[in-house]
């Protein structure tokens, strides 16, 4: 039944809650609102849309973006900087109190800066032609959008673009996805999701690339035309990551976390940077210390051993392939660093995790996407005699759920 109900606390993915546990998209803590129950709301705590608010909140604001409470992508624009804040550092808090780790918890670091510099858009066959956008949040449903106003302004143009460039295969009839990054070359973009495309298409896209003034094409990573290096900086290095390749949401999200985890190994001579990826945290690590970067994807570890061999000045840098999930560095191996970096997909590196509990490495940088994964992981050390001695939110993902964490282990008695 609808009517008002009042709003106990704000959830992990920034939904209002009340005391018994009805969820509220939109709704803040200490609210009243009018709420419509949803009908087949599958699994989880029962669901209600937002109808009006009747006591607001005085840590309500005005979201900025016309497709807040549309589009899937953000969750908090309506809250203020200051409760926002520490209801991100309270994710994570709260996931290590879960997983019973005690550990300092700092501040959430704001690494926003110009705004995200890689998204993925869908595009999607409509009347008048293709619509290009993001989906609705819990849905398949496409919310078309003209520009997205927390990317960086290289990207306000890119729904345009993708529009253009789903022409020649098929305008959006057969779902088609277009990450695009802001790189110093310019837009990388690369087309995912259509399957291979006739020479005509692909001549037809090239020539696209060029009125689009694109820096890089790809079509599922095979890279159609290359009209300027679309690298990124990582320190004093420059890389030019594989099409579609894993980069930090934001540049001063790679700068913060950088900046972390070369602290938190604070004066370790041999460092092991695990999931490296193309060499976010090795190209700064390596200016004073030498790194063994491994890595799976063999695109990454080619832009990373690149990259190292370009920059004058750098230590010593050896790039390794292998899959920490199913291969991870064993006890022995790690035993011949000073510090290991670890920083895994969402899944965690619970593998790697155990098998760094069993080494003799003094010093652990962890640094992970998911509160929970990470905790997980905190407590496979911790029980091996590891102290937590600081945990950092980092946050690129503004007005969303999401939050970057660094945290830092160390052997009990032993620092180097």
């Amino acid at each position: 039944m609808s009517g008002p109900v009042r709003i106990a606390r704000l959830g992990a993915r920034g939904d209002g809650v009340t005391a018994d546990g009805l969820v509220v998209p939109g709704a803040l803590p200490g609210e009243t609102v009018n709420v419509i129950p949803e009908e087949g709301a599958r699994g989880g705590a029962a669901r209600a849309r937002l109808e009006a608010v009747l006591e607001p909140s005085p840590d309500r604001i005005a979201p900025f973006c016309p497709y807040f409470g549309t589009c899937g992508g953000c969750a908090v624009q309506h809250l203020a900087p200051a409760p926002y804040a520490a209801w991100k550092r309270d994710l994570v808090a709260a996931a290590l109190a879960r997983a019973g780790i005690a550990a300092p918890v700092a501040p959430l670091v704001d690494a926003h800066g110009a705004g995200r510099r890689r998204i993925t858009l869908h595009v999607r066959a409509g009347e008048g032609g293709p619509r290009a956008g993001f989906m609705a949040a819990r849905s398949h449903a496409l919310v078309p959008i003209d520009l997205c106003p927390i990317t960086e302004p290289a990207l306000h143009g890119a729904p345009g673009n993708a529009r253009r460039l789903s022409g020649p295969l098929g305008g959006g009839g057969k779902p088609l996805d277009v990450q695009v990054t802001a790189t110093s070359g310019g837009l990388d973009v690369d087309l995912r999701g259509h399957g291979p495309a006739s020479a005509r298409a692909r001549q037809t896209l090239i020539g696209l690339a060029g009125e689009l003034d694109l820096a890089r094409l790809s079509l599922h990573g095979d890279v159609l035309i290359v009209r300027r290096p679309p690298e990124t900086a990582s320190g004093r290095a420059r890389v030019l990551a594989p099409p579609g390749g894993f980069l930090q949401a934001t540049a001063a999200g790679e700068a913060a976390l950088a900046g972390l985890v070369a602290a938190g190994t604070g004066r370790a001579r041999r460092v092991a940077d695990l999931f490296a990826g193309s060499g976010a945290f090795s190209l700064v690590l390596a200016e004073s210390r030498a790194v063994h970067a491994v890595e799976s994807d063999p695109g990454a570890v080619a832009a990373l051993d690149r990259a190292a061999r370009e920059t004058p000045g750098l230590r010593a840098v050896t790039a390794e392939r292998r899959d920490l999930f199913r291969r991870p560095l064993l006890a022995p191996e790690l035993d011949r660093f000073d510090a290991v970096v670890f920083d895994p997909p969402r899944a965690g590196a619970e593998a790697q995790a155990a098998r760094i509990a069993e080494s003799k490495v003094p010093v652990a940088i962890g640094v992970s996407c998911d509160a929970a994964t990470f905790a997980r992981d905190a407590g496979l050390l911790a029980r091996a005699g590891f102290r937590l001695d600081a945990v950092t939110p980092v946050d690129q993902f503004r007005h969303s759920a999401h939050v970057e964490i660094v945290g830092v282990f160390r052997r009990e008695g032993r620092r180097r």
